[in-house]
């Protein structure tokens, strides 16, 4: 594509870019794809979005469409006693696996909250289980709509054609599969009720790794990955629609280390392979440069708090 006929860079609006290929290394599916790198925000995205999209989330190997697993009534009350007593108390030793980001905003139990991207809906089952009532979830590449009980709805439509108002929206590494940032994001603040929070947790570019090994950055992943903000770029974004920004954390893990250097050995994203090519030292090694690297603020993911405004 001549780069005269490229937009503007989708985060900060700038035309001074960097052009790369890049290849689908997930699956190892055949193909080359164009990213732009903003030289001004730093910001990545896909320049040639191929026509068969979906044919990149097959239902039987992606990584979100595994089946839903339920847990019985005993363990769901456990489940809420233990998100009950989590955020009521200082003890990292009952957290669940998403409190850190959930005692952070602390959401009502009726709250109206909507998962943008949400899969096969085990995050917002989880937080059915722990006693949350009002949860729906959007993804058009889910096989059907399912509805799980009066408190959760699994929707195949995307966020677009969602009804109603929400006190909560959330996306969870869905915002990158998305083509335009400032859409979904002008969307979200419309759909936000005044003081309503938005959290979207993305990779992001500010990321060392991403710097160091280029193209073959696991949470690259082309073509899926339409976007990647940097941390510069989203903020920006995010503050032209209005949206108030109360704190970037970054949570990234070892998956940034393991993942990447299964790339650079042509494997594709099998964790079965992680055991077999990394010694546990060596996996110890990659979570504490993890946590590392989060504090120094560069991770390859980072989690976006936000809030819309109460209008006086």
């Amino acid at each position: 594509m001549p780069i005269e006929q490229i937009s503007a860079c989708k985060f900060c609006g700038k035309k001074d870019f960097l052009l790369f290929l890049a290849k689908e290394r997930m699956l190892q599916l055949p193909g080359e794809f164009t990213y732009s790198e903003c030289q001004s925000c730093f910001s990545l995205q896909l320049i040639n979005i191929p026509d068969n999209l979906s044919d990149y989330y097959p239902l039987d190997s992606y990584y979100s469409q595994v089946t839903l697993v339920e847990s019985s009534y005993l363990k769901n009350h456990l489940k809420a006693l233990r998100l009950k007593l989590f955020l009521k108390s200082q003890w990292n030793i009952l957290r669940p696996s998403y409190g850190y980001w959930l005692k952070k905003i602390n959401p009502k139990l009726n709250d109206q909250i909507a998962d943008i991207g949400c899969g096969n809906g085990q995050l917002l089952y989880e937080l059915y289980a722990s006693g949350y009532r009002n949860l729906q979830g959007f993804d058009p590449f889910i096989p059907k709509t399912k509805q799980l009980n009066s408190s959760l709805t699994l929707w195949k439509k995307s966020f677009d054609d969602s009804e109603g108002h929400f006190d909560l929206i959330m996306m969870h590494h869905a915002f990158e599969h998305l083509n335009d940032p400032r859409d979904i994001l002008k969307l979200c603040f419309e759909k936000l009720n005044p003081g309503g929070r938005l959290l979207v947790r993305t990779p992001v570019t500010d990321a060392e790794v991403w710097k160091e090994k280029r193209e073959l950055w696991v949470q690259l992943d082309a073509p899926r990955h339409l976007i990647i903000p940097s941390i510069k770029g989203f903020t920006t974004l995010a503050s032209e629609i209005g949206l108030q920004l109360e704190e970037v954390e970054f949570d990234s893990s070892a998956f940034q280390f393991w993942g990447t250097a299964l790339y650079e050995q042509g494997q594709p994203l099998n964790q079965a392979l992680v055991k077999t090519l990394f010694g546990p030292k060596e996996l110890k090694e990659m979570n504490k440069k993890a946590l590392r690297y989060n504090q120094e603020g560069k991770g390859d993911q980072a989690c976006f708090y936000l809030v819309k405004p109460i209008k006086s």
